[in-house]
């Protein structure tokens, strides 16, 4: 990939007919660094929150050694670009044979699932195998702060956990831990509590001693309109949360962070195609990498990427994407400079996670080039917006050292 000190630079050179993704792979590595220190259990990539080769690879260079990942592809996604890590099959729905491959094909060992009948699916498609680490899923208590809730698809209700929690301990001689997912985006950081709390409930009801305590995802980055707290406030409330459960003292703590390692890691250089009123037709939409601008009316940060001088007066603009369908369309506002025009460039930031990751290639469009940039990403909750971010060459691989011997101490043996 071209490297670029900004994104002006880019369109000096070349000004581009497709999408740009540009990519900051030093953000990645300062946010996993950021949890690596700040978090006092195992860190897994969640990888669907954007599957780049280049994400994967640098978080392994930065010490993140280990995945959570929802498919066979994901698996084999890590397996090539970060051999050797951990990984854990974390969609609680799996069909059997996904399960095998997993297991015998790429050495998986930790799978979730929430219901009797999806933990016999596990233990039949590995063979009745005993060396499974089970992760029970819990439903994670409502009005939890998140801006999208993932409560409504998976989970066990907390009346029906503590049976499913004495099968998993009984089915395994390796581990038996409990997840749940607070939601994504969860501005709220006692959630992470509050669904510690839930989950220990149901541990004393069952009887059993959990293994690992999987906090899941929902670390939220920093957008237009949505300020959240400081990240070790949510380290803190999990750090407090897990003192309070009813855990032994070789209980392993993990979290499953994705928007957070990843959000502030790219942007999309779009062309204006056409200005019609306060409308801008762009060669990015619903179906490329602005999905989340679109159906849930995402707020991104936007800035004019153009040679000459524009006018300081903003207006607020709508978007349309380059397909024939009309829901492909954001409504904003984006704030923009009143001269706008065809031919000009928009930045949109904070672009890292479920951007690239939810294109597709309706009507043709969709695909996006990739460019690495060194200037800082428009937000950042970890101070980067104030200072260039080099790539990362060096340190990788003491980083990983370091980290492969923290979590080999943490380990159950």
């Amino acid at each position: 990939m071209r490297t670029y000190h900004t994104p002006l630079d880019l369109v000096r050179e070349r000004s581009p007919e497709r999408p740009v993704a540009l990519v900051r792979p030093g953000a990645v590595a300062v946010a996993a660094r950021w949890f690596q220190e700040n978090f006092k259990g195992d860190v897994f990539y969640a990888v669907k929150a954007n599957p780049s080769p280049w994400v994967i690879k640098t978080l392994a260079e930065a010490g993140v050694t280990s995945f959570d990942v929802a498919s066979v592809p994901e698996i084999e996604l890590v397996a090539e670009h970060a051999p050797g890590s951990r990984m854990a099959f974390m969609h609680p729905v799996k069909s059997r044979r996904a399960i095998s491959a997993a297991y015998f094909d790429h050495g998986v060992r930790t799978f979730s699932f929430d219901t009797h009948e999806e933990l016999a699916k596990i233990i039949d498609a590995t063979g009745q195998a005993k060396d499974l680490n089970l992760i029970v899923r819990l439903a994670a208590p409502a009005q939890n702060g998140a801006m999208y809730s993932l409560s409504g698809k998976f989970g066990v209700e907390p009346d029906q956990a503590p049976g499913l929690m004495l099968a998993a301990r009984r089915a395994t001689q390796d581990l038996m831990g409990v997840s749940f997912h607070v939601g994504s985006q969860c501005m709220r950081p006692t959630a992470f509590q509050a669904a510690m709390a839930s989950a220990s409930r149901s541990l004393v009801r069952a009887g059993v001693f959990a293994d690992v305590i999987d906090v899941g995802g929902g670390f939220p980055s920093v957008y237009p309109g949505m300020i959240p707290p400081d990240l070790r406030d949510y380290a803190d409330s999990i750090h407090r949360g897990f003192a309070e459960m009813m855990v032994h003292e070789t209980t392993e703590l993990w979290c499953e962070p994705g928007r957070a390692l990843v959000a502030e890691s790219s942007s999309v250089l779009a062309k204006v195609e056409l200005r019609k009123g306060d409308a801008l037709y762009l060669n990015d939409g619903s179906y490329g990498t602005l999905f989340d601008a679109t159906h849930s009316k995402w707020p991104f940060p936007v800035k004019l990427v153009r040679d000459a001088e524009a006018s300081t007066e903003l207006k607020p603009f709508k978007f349309y994407g380059p397909t024939c369908d009309s829901i492909d369309q954001m409504p904003g506002p984006f704030w923009l400079p009143a001269d706008i025009d065809e031919g000009d460039y928009i930045e949109i930031g904070m672009m890292g996670a479920y951007g690239v990751a939810m294109a597709t290639r309706f009507n043709g469009y969709g695909d996006t080039e990739t460019a690495v940039v060194d200037d800082a990403p428009m937000a950042s909750m970890y101070g980067l917006a104030r200072r260039s971010i080099p790539t990362p060459r060096v340190e990788s691989e003491t980083v990983v050292k370091l980290s492969r011997a923290r979590r080999s101490k943490r380990r159950r043996k």
